[in-house]
């Protein structure tokens, strides 16, 4: 992620103020944990332990068991064997409701908060004061507001939790979830889709919260994040425990390896040199105040990244240029020919094809099958009626083995598939209509190393074909990756354009943040 510098490693893990007293006991501690669903195993025997006042990532491939694990301990699962000890004492039958009681709380990734209600009301959510019959909204209020200032959060109470950005809500339900006594707090990817400042605030969050005696695991994509803010580190792969250590101890290369199995390099491939002629051509784009004047120009077979602040004009340009949205002013031009904005189907039979950052809510259908995401998009799915299963797994085969979807079942819900296999569904479904131009927003967020190496190897593939390719990317290694040339919006302008070649990373950070090299 472009991300300011954190301090690594800030102190050991579990470490006692006196070192008299000798070290604090585990809080939760778990042995030889096994989970199966249909006959394939998700867990094999898993060990874990969590201690007081520690930051433990829980790291591995889309697919190891993170999930499996963090739903059995949340007590939304329950393990085929193996025990689970809190606070010394084996519990057996976990539920949601007794993990609560216990003081084990899980924000998982998707927010769960209640977006017609206040800040204040989600906070204390299943516990609001009363007065006689009736609720004592001042003391709601109050009470919220003391819980958000005991971690440093200045957010008003009053707020309708809708209107709250990402790392607001995360905030939120991580001050909900203390106040409700959790000691054991688990995080799934708290800091994905967020931007450099926000992911900054989050785990400045965390480090407060371990300083104050909770019991953190958490579970991230983001390497050097988990470098930054970890104590420790359990690495688990194919659902088995691969290691377990003081991440000071740790680098990236041997993370990687434990992840993986093997070393993933994802480098700088070398692709044909792009054609003289335009394949995306954007004019004097404004929408509100968050994109005024844009322009970028993108030749085929070349890939040009859009890097700017968080809010800027990049979050705005999928709706834009995919026709959700119709702009204030601007031209939108596909192989030199005029695509009007506002209208999805004129967008699509024009060649352009806008890949969504947000699989879950605009991306995939999560109760269709993986097949039937796969040949759904322009007109495979729709005017040839594929309903007959063995022509749909006929159809669909190919596109599986080309982009590497891998599913344990033949034909399961696109739902249940791990993130990266999601990604790549979502990317085999657009990129094999014929595109001329395509805007890929964030097309990594929230894989593992191996599937970004292998989404990588498919962006460069498509440039090479001849598609003009415009990425937006929160990742400057990325950026540095895949670009031939990085466009900088600020203030919804374009305000620099740079040659990859010719600037640093630390140079496209500063750009993008608007400051020096770090």
């Amino acid at each position: 992620m472009v991300t300011p510098k954190d301090p690594v490693h800030p102190r050991s893990p579990a470490a006692p103020a006196d070192a008299s007293e000798g070290p604090a006991p585990a809080v939760l501690r778990v042995r030889g944990v096994t989970k199966s669903f249909g006959g394939a195993a998700a867990l094999k025997g898993v060990d874990l332990d969590v201690f007081p006042g520690e930051v433990h990532a829980l790291m591995g491939m889309n697919g190891a068991g993170k999930s499996t694990l963090v739903q059995i301990l949340a007590g939304v699962h329950q393990a085929d064997g193996g025990t689970v000890e809190v606070g010394g004492r084996p519990q057996s039958g976990l539920s949601v409701r007794k993990a609560r009681r216990l003081g084990i709380s899980f924000v998982p990734q998707r927010r769960e908060l209640a977006m017609a209600l206040t800040v204040a009301e989600n906070v204390l959510l299943g516990d609001l004061p009363t007065r006689g019959r009736a609720v004592s909204w001042r003391s709601v209020r109050s009470r919220a507001a003391d819980a958000l200032a005991g971690l440093g959060i200045g957010i008003d109470v009053d707020r309708i939790a809708g209107t709250l950005t990402v790392a607001e809500q995360t905030m939120v339900e991580v001050a909900r979830e203390v106040r409700r006594g959790g000691r054991v707090l688990i995080l799934d990817e708290p800091t994905a889709c967020l931007s450099a400042g926000d992911a900054h605030r989050i785990r400045a969050l965390v480090r407060r919260l371990r300083d104050e005696g909770v019991a953190i695991l958490y579970i991230s994509h983001y390497i050097d994040e988990v470098m930054a803010v970890a104590d420790r580190v359990t690495v688990l792969r194919d659902g088995a425990l691969v290691r377990s250590a003081p991440a000071a101890g740790m680098d990236a290369a041997s993370l990687v390896r434990g992840m993986v199995g093997r070393d993933v390099v994802s480098t700088r491939r070398q692709r044909p040199a792009p054609k003289d002629e335009s394949g995306l051509s954007v004019r004097g784009l404004s929408h509100g105040p968050a994109v005024r004047d844009f322009a970028v120009e993108v030749r085929k077979g070349e890939i040009v990244a859009v890097l700017g602040p968080a809010g800027d004009a990049q979050s705005r340009l999928f709706d834009l240029l995919s026709g959700r949205q119709r702009p204030d002013t601007g031209e939108l031009y596909v192989d030199g020919r005029e695509v009007p904005f506002g209208r999805v189907r004129a967008s699509l039979s024009g060649g352009l094809r806008c890949v969504t950052g947000d699989r879950r809510a605009l991306g995939l259908v999560a109760g269709l099958s993986l097949d039937e995401n796969l040949m759904m998009a322009g007109d495979r799915f729709a005017r040839r009626r594929l309903h007959r299963r063995a022509e749909l797994a006929r159809r669909a085969a190919p596109l599986r083995e080309d982009y590497g979807v891998v599913a344990l079942t033949g034909n399961p819900p696109v739902g249940s598939l791990s993130g990266g296999n999601q990604q790549k569904v979502l990317l085999a479904k657009w990129l094999e209509t014929e595109p001329v131009a395509c805007f890929l927003e964030d097309p990594t967020n929230g894989v593992d190393v191996a599937a970004m190496a292998d989404i990588h190897t498919l962006v460069d593939d498509l440039a090479a074909r001849g598609v003009a390719v415009l990425l937006a990317s929160s990742s400057a290694e990325e950026v540095m990756r895949l670009a031939d040339r990085v466009v900088v919006v600020s203030a919804g302008r374009t305000v620099a354009e740079h040659d990859i070649t010719a600037i640093t990373r630390d140079e496209l950070v500063a750009t993008a943040l608007g400051g020096r090299p770090q």
